[in-house]
């Protein structure tokens, strides 16, 4: 197995559309004041950014952002079992689930505070932190 290519932000994101540069690094500023203490492990291999309580992408990770052209997703690794009243949260997965962000005001929901609240209450949980 090899191991996945990790590195920096600023290399994920000199690979990503330079009009997506400001809600990738909204989206970081946010979890940070949602989880301060937050680990982030950029992984290049996979086009993203993960945030959790260790860097351990699916145990410990509880969300991320992938760019892709036009918009990025924030994702949640187990955003199939998060609440989530305002219907945001798309995908089919078994798991995981994400929201297009297109836009800072679509970043600056309250819903969205919300899902990565709960998102890291439930990694928390399940870890015993």
């Amino acid at each position: 197995m090899t191991k996945a290519r990790t590195g920096t932000l600023d290399e994920l994101l000199a690979e990503t559309e330079p009009a997506l540069h400001t809600l990738v690094l909204a989206a970081r500023e946010l979890v940070r004041e949602v989880h301060p203490d937050v680990v982030e492990v950029v992984r290049l291999g996979d086009r993203a950014v993960s945030w959790g309580v260790g860097p351990k992408k699916m145990s410990e990770s509880h969300s991320y952002v992938i760019p892709y052209k036009g918009w990025v997703n924030l994702g949640f690794y187990r955003g199939a079992g998060l609440p989530d009243p305002a219907g945001l949260l798309e995908g089919t997965g078994a798991a995981m689930r994400h929201v297009k962000v297109r836009t800072l005001a679509d970043l600056q929901r309250p819903e969205v505070r919300e899902l990565l609240q709960a998102a890291l209450a439930e990694r928390k949980a399940a870890l015993g932190r």
